[in-house]
């Protein structure tokens, strides 16, 4: 990642850190409660892009991998969803989950589970569709020091990336789908070989660019990775 890539991930990590008290913003036409500590989605363009982009299994089971608000999983629970699953290494972030999920009158079909991928969700459940709109920015451990916050951006030697790869099979029904919101600042290349390491070939399904505050342009994509033959 360049120089001013890196300033523009910066700013964005400085403005949630303003964020001291439990507050609320506007998205998509609703309100939505934001906890500090938490990926606040409204400070990006992508919060509408993956809110759009994702086709959502009417009837059927959704996941969210690192959910943050929550916001993505209630517009799943709101538009159809029977069962919805969302989590989060962050107690906080899962906290917000379930506001947010009350706020909406969803959490009759929407639980909140703080853990580490998928390790804290009921043993042996699979989803119709697996979405995880992942920090994407590498770094390694010399380099930074990584607290609940800066886990929403940043990803030691890409491990939340393999694991996610390695271990989503086991959580898709048949002909379920598995899907990662990304950006340009990543490191599609490692996510390629991640994927082929594991038996997945992506495929980009939406992307759009938007110039960035500092200069160049930011690629937000929506990638389906779809097991190797």
């Amino acid at each position: 990642m360049d120089a001013s890539s890196e300033q523009m991930v910066t700013r964005l990590i400085e403005a949630h850190r303003q964020i001291a008290n439990a507050t609320t913003f506007r998205l998509l036409g609703l309100d939505w409660d934001l906890l500090p500590g938490v990926y606040a989605p409204h400070l990006t363009r992508s919060a509408a892009l993956y809110a759009e982009w994702v086709r959502y299994p009417t009837g059927g089971c959704f996941c969210e991998i690192g959910a943050g608000t929550g916001y993505l999983a209630v517009l799943a629970a709101l538009r159809g969803c029977r069962l919805v699953r969302a989590t989060d290494i962050n107690k906080a972030a899962t906290d917000n989950i379930e506001l947010n999920a009350r706020r909406h009158a969803v959490a009759d079909r929407l639980t909140a589970h703080c853990g580490d991928m998928f390790s804290p969700l009921p043993p042996g459940e699979r989803y119709d569709t697996i979405l995880w709109n992942s920090n994407f920015v590498p770094t390694t451990a010399e380099t930074i020091a990584i607290s609940d916050l800066e886990k929403a951006f940043y990803d030691i030697d890409y491990q939340a990336h393999e694991t996610f790869l390695r271990q989503a099979g086991e959580r898709l029904k048949p002909g379920g789908r598995l899907l990662l919101g990304f950006t340009s600042l990543g490191d599609g290349r490692r996510v390629a070989r991640l994927a082929d390491a594991h038996g997945w070939t992506p495929a980009v399904r939406r992307a759009v660019g938007y110039e960035s505050p500092s200069g160049g342009v930011i690629r937000y994509q929506l990638i389906e990775f779809l097991p190797a033959r």
